[in-house]
């Protein structure tokens, strides 16, 4: 069956709300995701009954129409109060459909200023500069924000915006003292391993004379540019000290210091984009309040200029390990020893590019008419539940491709996994955030003994300038980094707000994959991230920078429809399982 004879069936039985047939068009095992549209939420229904129960309870509301085939597998169609894009894919030439996307792009009436809808600009009372200012200096003291986002960081900066462009009055609270200070103060050859074509931000992309992997600082100067042309309301040097929700008004009551001084906020919805890499994992060790040299975590490190000479050990084999033992060993340390306590996915760059990345992210990609749009798309495409076997081949390729590396690597002690099932580092990353690095150097400065290894170990105890390993081992340490990762952000909930909200709400990130750090059941979408949770007016927004980008559009529509009193009922709020 072609995919325009299938939706015309599909749209035709959902306008005549017969469920039965609607669900029938689908492979009993089939997947629909759908993003905001029908349920107000993010919500996969995997086979049929849940996707006939999920009709039951939004289809008399969303009364979805105007079902559009489009180039390929792409559609467009409207709900009772907005419009949306989906995709729809069909294997072995199947009259069934087995996966399904519809995703809410806009509201009707209530769409962005952009385009021919623009505004002229042309001003016969007060200059922009003086109603820019007025707005600037009045939100969050003369009149209250809907949205406070705590976190001005790219998640917050992303959502920000989105929120501007809909008119959703919007003030962003942040620590530090200008946007793009979180890569601005980080140690200084930091450089994103994502290529540029993954990371633009909504609405400005990045010049075309961009550098492929971004350094940290072209982007901390970035996000501040983008603050500004963005005309957001970002007060820095803002420290949120607590937060707490008041039932009866239906706002939050928010406490920030503000360049020394207490001010009381009061918005309606409360915005944690704190980041996944916002609180530290700290292990307490023996013998750590009497090092005579300096123990960090990794987000402390300020580079490797002080440590040459030195003996250095960092503890951890993810992203930041081998980033800051490539650093220090380039600055001239005289030992740099990793410790590895887990088996590592490691990827080559240009493999990755290659194989993942490249056939949506990349020049050619856009050549071949592959917007950032389209491809933020046809990843979210992909229900969770399937993507380890979109990818095992993948790293399969990968594993043959790049032999010589992971023979060097095993070599030299290091321990290499594609993950539990083979499905490498985008499927990791869903389920916790961490455990891998795309090698631009590192892994072949192990295999070259510039950074030496101990495997298969942890650290006991620290001496007086040493580190004590588990298997007796005692190596010398002027400096120690723990690049140990960071914990959920619900602990930012715990932190600002209470411990009871943080147990209400639950864990965040994680598909319940029930692998390592990612507890079962399933739950086929990120908990808590980008949809309503269990406490009112409380939500996530972090991620990567592509991540930050596309899922900002479907909580920047949420938050927009609540604040013009557009009926949201919400599908299936997840069960707290893990606290």
């Amino acid at each position: 069956m072609k995919p325009a004879d299938w939706l015309q069936k599909f749209g035709s039985a959902l306008e005549k709300g017969d469920i039965n047939a609607a669900a029938g068009l689908f492979e009993p095992d089939g997947y629909w995701r759908d993003l905001v549209s029908f349920t107000w939420n993010l919500k996969t229904c995997e086979g049929r009954a849940e996707i006939k129960a999920m009709l039951a309870a939004t289809l008399a509301g969303a009364r979805p129409r105007n079902f559009a085939a489009k180039t390929g597998e792409w559609f467009t169609f409207e709900t009772a109060v907005g419009r949306g894009f989906g995709h729809m894919r069909f294997r072995d030439k199947s009259k069934h459909c087995w996966t399904l996307l519809t995703t809410l792009q806009e509201l009707k009436g209530y769409e962005e200023k952009a385009g021919a809808q623009r505004p002229s600009g042309i001003s016969h009372g007060k200059t922009w500069l003086e109603q820019r200012t007025q707005e600037s200096a009045e939100l969050g003291v003369l009149h209250q924000p809907y949205v406070l986002i705590v976190g001005g960081g790219q998640g917050g900066i992303a959502l920000a915006a989105r929120l501007k462009r809909l008119q959703v009055p919007t003030l962003v609270v942040e620590k530090n003292e200008r946007a793009g200070d979180s890569w601005r103060k980080r140690y200084k050859s930091l450089c994103l391993h994502d290529p540029v074509w993954y990371d633009h931000m909504p609405y400005l992309p990045f010049p075309d004379h961009w550098p492929v992997f971004s350094p940290k600082d072209k982007i901390a100067d970035w996000l501040e540019m983008y603050s500004r042309v963005m005309e957001l309301d970002y007060w820095g040097s803002t420290l949120c000290k607590r937060a707490r929700y008041d039932e009866a008004a239906g706002e939050w009551e928010v406490l920030v210091i503000r360049e020394g001084q207490p001010h009381t906020l009061r918005p309606k919805h409360l915005v944690l984009a704190t980041g996944m890499s916002g609180f530290p994992n700290m292990p307490r060790m023996t013998g750590s309040e009497t090092f005579g040299g300096r123990l960090v975590h990794s987000s402390q490190y300020a580079g490797g200029a002080d440590w040459q000479g030195k003996h250095c050990v960092v503890v951890g084999s993810g992203t930041s390990g081998h980033d800051i033992c490539a650093d220090l060993s380039e600055q001239g340390a005289e030992t740099v020893t990793m410790i590895q306590r887990a088996p590592t996915i490691v990827a080559r760059s240009e493999t990755l590019m290659d194989l993942a990345w490249g056939p949506l992210y990349s020049e050619q990609a856009l050549a071949r008419g592959i917007s950032t749009e389209i491809a933020d798309l046809s990843v979210a495409s992909v229900p969770f539940k399937v993507l380890p076997e979109f990818q095992k081949p993948l790293y399969k390729t990968m594993r043959e491709r790049d032999a010589a590396l992971y023979a060097g690597l095993e070599k030299a002690g290091f321990q290499t996994t594609f993950g539990e099932d083979g499905s490498g580092i985008h499927t990791l990353y869903l389920r916790r955030g961490a455990g891998y690095y795309i090698e631009t150097g590192a892994s072949q400065m192990i295999i070259d003994g510039k950074i030496r290894l101990r495997s298969r170990v942890s650290v006991e105890r620290i001496g007086e300038r040493s580190v004590h390993l588990s298997d007796g081992l005692e190596l010398p340490a002027d400096l120690v980094v723990f690049a140990t990762g960071y914990g959920s952000m619900n602990q930012w909930a715990r932190e600002l707000i209470s411990n009871a909200v943080a147990e209400k709400v639950g864990k965040v990130w994680g598909l319940g994959s029930d692998t390592k750090d990612d507890p079962g059941p399933w739950v086929g979408e990120l908990r808590n991230m980008w949809k309503p949770t269990q406490q009112a007016n409380l939500w996530f927004q972090g991620g990567n920078l592509m991540q930050s980008r596309h899922y900002s559009l479907y909580l920047a529509l949420q938050l927009k429809a609540r604040m013009e009193g557009i009926a949201t009922p919400v599908y299936y709020v997840e069960p707290v399982h893990h606290q």
